[in-house]
């Protein structure tokens, strides 16, 4: 926990339930032990996909299919959405989840290594949301910024790490001690990226917003009006 409980329990004592599908497949799933993303984090799904309005949808991480369905009922109806999932115990669970909700024709699942299978991806995504591997994030990154639309929005989720990430190296247990610097590497390459403009929120276990700007940051824009500004008085 990253932010006050009291404050998250509150926060989530406002929140509405979801459909009714969606309440179904979030019980089953945490009574089996497999992780979704926390209710704080689906709120802040449901609002920037409604911004965004994206029309293709790419998902690193499907679990037993919960976020993708809750992304299929916010975006577009004409929005397709392909996930990626490794485990293939989880799989089938997440073919039957999208069968059960109907959204077999919008939700694409495709079964591999994420590092292998974005590398033979070459169709625009105007969303893409990353909730897979922790530890390979920054792995991912050169594939995912070649797919991402400009203008387009990366959401990348759990990258507090519990709080971990913002422990010293040596405080950190010696196991998790790659994740912990491959997760810094990439929190520190998508704030400094010239193509990117990046909120990291303390929102669940840490939630990175980031636009696809190609470099016009509003620094850059500020300087070149003063810059215009300054030719026009010379």
């Amino acid at each position: 926990m990253i932010v006050d409980e009291r404050i998250v329990t509150f926060i989530n004592s406002l929140d509405t339930e979801n459909s009714e599908i969606l309440e179904e497949i979030e019980q089953e799933a945490l009574a089996s032990d497999v992780p979704v993303i926390r209710r704080e984090t689906q709120s802040l799904l449901k609002v920037l996909l409604m911004i965004q309005k994206p029309m293709s949808i790419l998902e690193v991480g499907t679990a037993v299919g919960f976020s993708a369905l809750l992304m299929s009922e916010y975006a577009p109806e004409e929005c397709v959405i392909t996930t990626i999932e490794n485990y293939e115990k989880r799989i089938p669970l997440a073919r039957e989840n999208f069968r059960r909700a109907g959204r077999e024709s919008r939700i694409f699942l495709v079964e591999g290594d994420a590092a292998k299978i974005l590398k033979t991806l070459t169709d625009p995504y105007d969303f893409i949301f990353m909730d897979a591997a922790k530890g390979q994030y920054i792995h991912y990154l050169p594939d995912v910024m070649r797919l991402l639309t400009p203008g387009g929005v990366l959401v990348s989720d759990n990258v507090m790490q519990d709080g971990d990430v913002i422990e010293s190296r040596f405080a950190v247990e010696r196991r998790n001690r790659t994740i912990h610097a491959r997760m810094r590497e990439y929190l520190y390459e998508i704030k400094h990226r010239k193509e990117l403009v990046t909120s990291i929120l303390p929102l669940g276990d840490g939630v990175a917003v980031s636009v696809r700007c190609d470099g016009k940051k509003s620094g850059e824009k500020q300087n070149h009006r003063e810059g215009k500004r300054d030719e026009q008085t010379s």
